[in-house]
């Protein structure tokens, strides 16, 4: 199962947050928040990793 653990207003926005979570091993999705077809760039997205990775996530948060 995945989980939210970040939004982003942008796609740009979102596109880096995937690569600092893959950087570190932690497969991730991008989703438009709105049900519009992903590429959107000024639309809102979630970021989602697998539901055993969260805690991961939130000591890479953390750390920034």
């Amino acid at each position: 199962m995945w989980v939210e653990v970040k939004k982003a207003q942008t796609l740009t926005i979102a596109e880096m947050w995937k690569e600092c979570f893959e950087g570190e091993g932690i497969p991730t999705r991008i989703i438009p928040q709105e049900g519009l077809p992903i590429g959107q760039e000024l639309a809102a997205y979630s970021i989602l990793v697998p539901q055993d990775k969260e805690h991961v996530i939130k000591d890479i948060l953390r750390k920034l």
